[in-house]
């Protein structure tokens, strides 16, 4: 989430992260071994299917026409999913007949692996009737047609009479349809997203992955109506409400943002322990504070210790509370990890978090090497070219520093970036590599290319004031802000930071603890300036 009025680069650890946070909660276990459907990821073929007749195993012989009768249906249903090639039962009842399988109970899972590989069927589904007490159970069994191997198993019950069969029917086409078609929409994605699940619906599941990808290409507007839309089908979707929060966070919609995170968290006792632990995290960045964060993603490292979006979270974490020693380990854990499966990170975050911190810390060296490697995972990528001009120009390499900036202008160009945006984010660059006077060039740059703008007039007053430049002229400029927004909290911090510079502590800190009430989620500038104004009360 990018927060409003100054410092974009914040405004994009912030995005990623939440991108991130949510990317790690959303996938399914792996439910077909990687081996087995290695055609069907590379090829993009359709998951092809057996379904063998259903054996009565209740000695009552009004249920022998079922046998037949459940696997015409499910064979009917599952022949109207797009994702699926379905043999028809033509197919199948003739190889049984040619290997003497009329009668139905003694057909064996051999028979039926046999019938499918000469079939072409990738899986085959094995079934039965059965008594239980005073109801009628079916089961049916997902095997894997090479090896036998029982992928689901499947069982519904109801009471012991004919009229609720079609019940069972509908119920069980729905589970297996449900369940293969989310199998095939997992293929081809990354292990670190492949958790667990919260939804049976294949159609719901279905909307959330055109979310994600929405989402991925920051397109937060196509993503709230796909989340929507997943949680119009499943109502109990955790992750698409999660996700949905955020999107419009993105959106700066915080009121809707916090309005779809409390929907969810009102669900809290209804979930099994990761979604609800993931829930906790969702509710920590919304409504506590980095603190509670951090023992939630612990919770969640104690689960799997080895999913690296748990250790880039922390590594957020710790670089949003200015703790960098503390999130080095984390954001280099995270990268062993990636090494290890010989894959890259999802995100570029993963290298410029970690590059931040190690800039942080006075560790250019090493964050010159992580950005050669970045470079390899992640070219011409706007957010890592800024970090290598900062630290080009930190080290007083000008010529690379504005090699830099030149190819960091022209791919925000390309992004459609406005020239006020790129100027604001030039005279960061300059501001955190120490060169002042380049700096306030570029804010008031942007400035007169906005002059009305309130950001504009914020970006510039927050740096003349912060920096001690020309705090006079810097209250001025947040004046003309807070004019034309009046309430807005990231100005009225400005404000209160230039009063305490001009030693007003007690207007500031008025000032300061409204900025704080008014913060969509915790900040932790805030937090420190009204510490600071606090002490010098007292002091």
């Amino acid at each position: 989430p990018e927060e409003t009025g100054r410092r974009p680069k914040v405004g994009l650890l912030l995005l990623l992260s939440v991108i991130l946070i949510i990317t790690a909660i959303i996938l399914y276990p792996k439910i077909f071994k990687p081996d087995r459907l290695e055609k069907l990821r590379s090829s993009g073929e359709r998951i092809s299917i057996a379904v063998m007749p259903f054996r009565n195993m209740t000695n009552d012989t009004i249920w022998n026409v079922w046998q037949d009768g459940i696997q015409n249906n499910l064979i009917t249903f599952l022949s109207n999913v797009a994702d699926l090639k379905v043999r028809q039962i033509e197919s199948i009842n003739i190889l049984l007949q040619n290997k003497g399988l009329a009668n139905y109970a003694s057909i064996t899972p051999s028979d039926a692996s046999t019938i499918s590989q000469k079939l072409d069927a990738d899986v085959f589904i094995y079934g039965s009737i059965n008594q239980a007490g005073a109801r009628i159970r079916v089961n049916a069994q997902l095997i894997d047609s090479k090896t036998q191997e029982v992928f689901k198993s499947f069982q519904i019950e109801e009471s012991y009479t004919e009229e609720n069969i079609f019940q069972v029917i509908d119920s069980l086409s729905e589970q297996i349809k449900n369940y293969l078609l989310i199998s095939k929409l997992e293929q081809g994605t990354r292990t670190d997203y492949q958790t667990f699940a919260s939804t049976n619906s294949s159609e719901a599941y279905r909307y959330f992955i055109y979310g994600m990808n929405a989402y991925y290409k920051r397109e937060f507007s196509t993503a709230v109506k796909m989340y929507t839309q997943a949680i119009a089908i499943d109502s109990n979707f955790t992750f698409a409400y999660i996700n949905l929060s955020y999107a419009y966070f993105n959106l700066r919609s915080y009121d809707e943002a916090k309005k779809w995170c409390l929907k969810i968290y009102e669900k809290l006792d209804q979930m099994p322990m990761q979604q609800k632990i993931w829930t906790n995290r969702a509710y920590a960045l919304f409504f506590e504070t980095p603190y509670e964060e951090i023992q939630y993603v612990r919770q969640l490292q104690e689960i799997d210790d080895q999913l690296p979006l748990n250790y880039y979270s922390l590594g957020w974490i710790y670089n949003k509370l200015y703790q960098y020693d503390k999130a080095i380990p984390e954001y280099e854990k995270a990268l062993e990890i990636y090494n290890k499966w010989g894959s890259k990170p999802v995100w570029d975050a993963n290298y410029t978090g970690l590059g931040l911190a190690y800039h942080k810390t006075g560790q250019y060296k090493k964050e010159k090497k992580l950005y050669k490697k970045a470079e390899l995972d992640f070219p011409d990528d706007p957010p890592l070219i800024l970090r290598q001009a900062i630290l080009a120009l930190t080290e007083g390499d000008t010529i690379s520093g504005n090699d830099y900036i030149r190819k960091y202008i022209s791919l925000r160009k390309e992004g459609s970036s406005s020239e006020a945006v790129i100027a604001i984010s030039i005279a960061e660059i300059f501001s955190e590599a120490g060169i002042p006077d380049k700096a306030e060039e570029y804010y008031r740059q942007a400035l007169s290319l906005e002059p009305e703008n309130p950001f504009m007039l914020n970006y510039l007053a927050y740096f003349l004031i912060d920096k001690d430049r020309n705090i006079k002229e810097g209250l001025e400029l947040v004046d003309k802000a807070l004019e034309l927004s009046t309430d807005d909290y990231n100005y009225l911090n400005t404000k209160g930071w230039g009063l305490y510079k001009q030693g007003k502590n007690k207007e500031a800190l008025e000032l300061l603890e409204k900025a704080w009430k008014l913060k969509p989620i915790y900040n932790h500038e805030i937090y420190l300036h009204i510490e600071e104004v606090k002490k010098a009360i007292a002091g």
